[in-house]
């Protein structure tokens, strides 16, 4: 996908949500091991050009990091500060990164972090309400610019509203779980969430209902992760809170103005009715869908 970028690829599984995760089920299917951490072919992905000298990834682009590992794992050491680097090249690129381990981070940011970067998008998994506990303090204390919470897989009930009033949290992403013994969830659950997120006008995306998913006390199994994501869209919650706003700027500190920013197209088969349509950077065009 021409959102994703993997410098390095692997995880050591350390928390609720990573018992079934999906990475370690499609390395397995491949017949290989996803606990086998390593550096990838694609690291310089971001600085990429096409045969004209231009960037592939372009200004304004939204690009998730790491999502078949962790940006803080502690294999990866020896190879974030180089990531670091290329994110400071791209200044004028969102950056998404997701973690399960926040407590290493304050001890993984580069020297000149201060109180973080504009382009970077820092999120925490909360699969439960222990780990929302566990993890979202650290989030608030974290120096980042714009923060957000992914509640997926979401395996119990989780309340943000303590944290949502703070005023730190920007964004709410939640989904079921997918593949090998995935675990109900519930839509009471996933309700909740978002009213509570309605209340304190903090963007909610329900991105996907899982493998088994259970309303009004009947379990529902949908293995087809597009069905997932259209039935996620028509339960009709999705919406945009308080915009977000980043301060993008080419490398030489000229900003990044509208006109010059990418513009998603939802033009693909199945965009008009997709979960995932809030958060999504646009259809590649890749033909994967078109079935």
């Amino acid at each position: 996908m021409h959102d994703i970028w993997n410098p390095w690829h692997g995880c050591r599984k350390i928390s609720p949500g990573c018992a079934n995760c999906y990475m370690y089920t499609l390395d397995k299917q491949r017949g290989k091991d996803g606990s086998v951490i390593y550096r990838t072919d694609n690291f310089a992905y971001p600085l990429q050009k096409d045969r004209y000298g231009s960037y592939k990834v372009k200004s304004g682009e939204l690009i998730r990091v790491c999502m078949t590992s962790d940006f803080f794992l502690e294999e990866a050491d020896k190879w974030r500060d180089e990531a670091w680097e290329i994110m400071r090249q791209r200044s004028d690129v969102i950056f998404y990164l997701l973690t399960k381990r926040p407590e290493r981070v304050a001890d993984c940011l580069p020297r000149d972090f201060g109180s973080g970067w504009e382009n970077i998008w820092f999120n925490v998994t909360c699969e439960n309400q222990q780990m929302a506990d566990r993890r979202l303090p650290l989030l608030r204390d974290l120096p980042f610019k714009h923060k957000g919470v992914m509640c997926a897989p979401l395996i119990g009930g989780v309340s943000l509203k303590p944290y949502l009033e703070e005023g730190f949290i920007e964004q709410v992403i939640c989904g079921g779980e997918n593949y090998e013994g995935s675990r109900p969830c519930n839509f009471d659950w996933v309700l909740a969430l978002h009213e509570e997120c309605q209340e304190a006008n903090v963007s909610f995306s329900f991105i996907e209902i899982g493998s088994d998913f259970i309303k009004d006390g009947k379990h529902y199994r949908l293995y087809s992760k597009q069905k997932q994501a259209e039935q996620a869209f028509k339960a009709g919650l999705n919406f945009r809170g308080k915009p977000m706003h980043f301060d993008l700027r080419y490398a030489i500190g000229i900003p990044v103005t509208a006109e010059d920013c990418y513009r998603a197209a939802y033009d693909g088969p199945h965009c008009h009715a997709c979960g995932s349509r809030l958060i999504c950077n646009g259809c590649s065009h890749c033909g994967k869908c078109g079935n």
